[in-house]
């Protein structure tokens, strides 16, 4: 074994003894770079890779965590400022059940539970009792508020009243809280879920009133809305029509970018919308009288009268000469008698009209106004007709849009102001520095880059080498080379069919040296 392990020292030795310079120095930094790759991979490839199980933990929670890891052996790491801790992503999943089944996550505070932790054998005293349960009050109420969305912790102080049985309803006093609550970054809670935070809290407490509890925030104190959920409702109704006017935006937006996207590119467009909608909802009452069609605007006849009547009879009248005769008065005109005929006549007539009775309400979302912005690569709006195409596209758009706000839409003077066309140059975006660590693609990349390098060195060397090699043989090829005989000791020989044996031998194996031994033979005789 150490003599093999010399000879191969050996020949390593010989191997680096015939490289040149310039061969060692290049093969020295392919072996640093090989190993300096290998070093790099396994790195990589064996690391642990840790993923954030918990986070915004308190202190009491973290340290929990941390025992239960220490006691489990379990690897872990500690980021912003013990807050938060990361265990290696192949065990995540197990880790977040097995401590959530414990309890061990109770957001700092300790709830009724603690009644079930063994106590003294001979009890507690009724001060130790009524401290036991606020504390165990107030982290019941504490842990009912974290669990609410948005809110990364809290810390209630409720204080309870003494009970006497010397004091009347009246004279007692009501309990009181005090609550401090820390929202997640970003969040801002509605007034539905702050009067939501209030009723939670006073239905906790016992004897507690609205009036009496307090939440603050960082960004100020939470107030509860005295008019019975008709702020929250306003609000709540102000932010829906804020999210639809702005997804209609966006919507519209979209469409836009989708059409024009493709025929100047999605870098060289720059898209602005204004809107301005009407959410109130309209409703009208209608009663409407009209005849009937086609029947000389009268209508259907439900009820006729008609009563027809005629009378005759006689009447005197005075006439003929006063006095005449024997028994006249003097002065008196005579009667003469007569016939009289009348006639009366009457008609009723009763008709049924339409009656429609229309009740309408109007939807809110109705848009009033629309203004498109759209900036342009210059370029893109260099060929003919180009910007005509557009603004015709556009004001069609807007057209259309505003066909039921009231405005006169076929006003071209009107809707040319409601779309503009900036052409401007774009400013090339910088490209963001990149500081982080390399990602596992890059750096098998580079891994692979530098075998490849490394690579293409060694077949340099090798190819030089051989290089080096053929023209040492070339060399000696070309060099007079002193001609050596072979020799045949034929004293040895016994016999003369021995000797004819190996000539023979000789010549069928090695016929250059059989000549030349002839050769010798002759220059010798």
């Amino acid at each position: 074994m150490n003599e093999r392990i010399a000879q191969y020292r050996g020949r390593l030795a010989q191997f680096w003894g015939q490289m040149g310079r310039k061969q060692k120095i290049w093969l020295g930094a392919s072996l640093a770079g090989l190993l300096l790759t290998v070093i790099l991979l396994t790195i990589v490839f064996t690391r642990t890779e840790y993923e954030i199980a918990f986070q915004n933990l308190d202190t009491t929670d973290a340290a929990a965590i941390m025992n239960y890891l220490d006691g489990s052996g379990i690897p872990y790491e500690l980021s912003n400022n013990g807050k938060s801790i990361s265990v290696p992503s192949t065990v995540a999943a197990r880790i977040k059940v097995d401590v959530g089944s414990q309890g061990l996550v109770q957001n700092g505070s300790i709830g009724f539970e603690a009644f079930n932790a063994s106590s003294s054998q001979f009890g507690v005293t009724e001060n130790e009792f009524n401290v036991k349960y606020l504390n165990a009050l107030n982290g019941e109420v504490q842990q009912l508020l974290n669990a609410m969305q948005g809110v990364e912790s809290s810390k209630v102080l409720i204080n309870l009243p003494e009970e006497s049985v010397f004091l009347s309803p009246e004279d007692e006093e009501t309990a009181s809280a005090s609550i401090m609550m820390q929202f997640a970054a970003g969040y801002r809670p509605s007034q539905k879920e702050i009067d939501g935070y209030y009723n939670l809290v006073k239905t906790a407490v016992p004897k507690l009133a609205v009036q009496d509890i307090t939440i603050s925030s960082p960004q100020g104190e939470l107030t509860y809305s005295e008019a019975g959920g008709v702020v929250a409702g306003n609000t709540d109704a102000a932010e829906s029509h804020f999210q639809i006017q702005r997804k209609y935006e966006a919507e519209l937006k979209k469409n836009i970018q989708q059409f024009l996207g493709p025929i100047v590119g999605p870098e060289n467009l720059v898209i602005q919308v204004s809107s301005s909608m009407n959410f109130d909802s309209k409703k009208t009452e209608e009663s409407l009288v009209r005849p009937l069609e086609n029947n000389n605007n009268n209508g259907i006849v439900i009820s006729e009268e008609i009563n027809n009547s005629s009378s005759t009879g006689s009447s005197g009248q005075a006439g003929g000469v006063a006095g005449t005769g024997e028994t006249d008065i003097p002065g008196y005109e005579a009667s003469n008698a007569g016939e009289s005929t009348s006639e009366t006549s009457s008609q009723i007539r009763n008709y049924e009209v339409d009656r429609i009775n229309n009740s309408i309400i109007s939807g809110p979302f109705v848009l009033k106004d629309l203004n498109i912005n759209i900036g342009i690569e210059q370029s893109q709006l260099n060929a003919e007709g180009s910007r005509e195409a557009i603004m015709t596209y556009l004001t069609a758009l807007v057209r259309a849009q505003l066909a039921d706000s009231g405005q006169d839409v076929n006003d071209d003077e009107l809707m040319a102001k409601k779309v503009a066309i900036i052409a401007r140059s774009f400013s090339g975006s910088d490209s963001e520095s990149d500081n982080a660590v390399l990602t596992m693609p890059w750096i098998v990349g580079l891994g692979v880059a530098a075998l490849t390098v490394i690579g293409g060195l060694v077949f340099m060397l090798a190819r030089r080498r051989k290089k080096a090699m053929e023209e040492e043989e070339l060399e000696a090829e070309e060099a007079p080379a002193k001609v050596e005989y072979p020799t045949l000791d034929l004293d040895s020989v016994s016999n003369e069919s021995q000797a004819r044996k190996n000539l023979e031998m000789l010549a069928k194996r090695k016929p250059d040296e059989f000549v030349n031994l002839l050769r010798t033979w002759l220059v010798d005789e």
